[in-house]
């Protein structure tokens, strides 16, 4: 009866930990004399790319930052737009620390007991030694989100979101995780 009732809450709790391990924290930046709510239209700032992969990863990125500034309330518009969006991605190479407990091994000795004239066994468990730290590689992305003011050319609003990735390149999932906790910090 017991383990019945501890079956959903394990459930419950594996599901918190993959969550909160799946979603990505984002940082901003943002010009102290501005408010942002007075803002209503943005468009995109031109790159050039002759890259086909890079052209591919520009338009995943703007679709998904265009729906996520939508549901804020902006709309993206060609004709004199208030803001002007740009973006940076960077993937490079860096280390993380990792700790590990270290344990002895447990030991058996034998011991002969001249009184009772018998051999006897005695059981050392493992024992905490310490900890060992060491380097593992990883490859760390960071997307950047700038808007500028359109009339007056001064960037407003900042932000980025930096997440370990699985390789070199940007998976769909992963830009959606850092545009989402980005863009929600908007307003």
């Amino acid at each position: 009866m017991y383990k019945m009732h501890l079956k959903p809450l394990v459930g419950l709790v594996m599901i918190a930990v993959f969550t909160w391990g799946c979603a990505s924290t984002a940082h901003i930046e943002k010009d102290p004399s501005t408010d942002i709510t007075a803002y209503r239209t943005f468009t995109w700032m031109n790159k050039v790319t002759t890259d086909k992969q890079a052209e591919l990863l520009d338009r995943q990125l703007k679709s998904i930052v265009t729906s996520e500034m939508e549901k804020l309330g902006f709309r993206e518009s060609k004709n004199r737009p208030d803001l002007l969006l740009d973006y940076d991605i960077q993937v490079e190479r860096g280390a993380r620390r990792q700790s590990e407990t270290v344990y002895s091994q447990p030991q058996y000795r034998q011991f002969y007991n001249p009184s009772t004239r018998k051999w006897g066994t005695i059981y050392y468990p493992s024992q905490f030694m310490g900890t060992e730290t060491y380097q593992v590689p990883v490859n760390e992305s960071t997307l950047t989100l700038t808007m500028v003011d359109a009339k007056n050319d001064k960037t407003v609003w900042h932000g980025w979101s930096t997440d370990i990735v699985d390789s070199r390149h940007l998976t769909t999932k992963e830009l959606k995780n850092s545009v989402k906790a980005i863009v929600k910090k908007i307003r």
